[in-house]
């Protein structure tokens, strides 16, 4: 198991995080996805273009109206990624905690 370069970079990790927590086929648009990762518009528009091209998002830009709207989604290969990236890190988080999980069952089970 290895980390995902790509969704590694922690704007790209709050967004597909933001994502995946949706249904399959629901979109969040740009705006609320800003607010979510606290980005700039600029910065946001970057991340998701590097998570499009990956071909982890789809990116819908429309019309409401007369205003542009712009909505993204999770593709099913992202959201695999996603799960995978996310199994890398917990399990660097559960090498961290086993260490300090023995030391503490070996102190308890010597004799004092």
């Amino acid at each position: 198991m290895a980390a995902d370069e790509i969704i590694h970079q922690s704007v790209r990790l709050r967004i597909m995080a933001a994502l995946n927590s949706l249904e399959r086929r629901e979109a969040l648009e740009f705006t609320r996805l800003r607010a979510i990762v606290n980005a700039t518009d600029g910065n946001l528009g970057a991340h998701i273009d590097t998570l499009a091209t990956a071909g982890y998002v789809d990116v819908e830009k429309l019309f409401v109206g007369r205003r542009p709207q712009t909505r993204v989604k999770a593709t099913s290969a992202g959201r695999r990624a996603f799960r995978g990236h996310a199994a890398f890190l917990r399990a660097i988080l559960d090498e961290a905690e086993q260490p300090g999980k023995r030391n503490q069952r070996r102190t308890r089970q010597r004799p004092l």
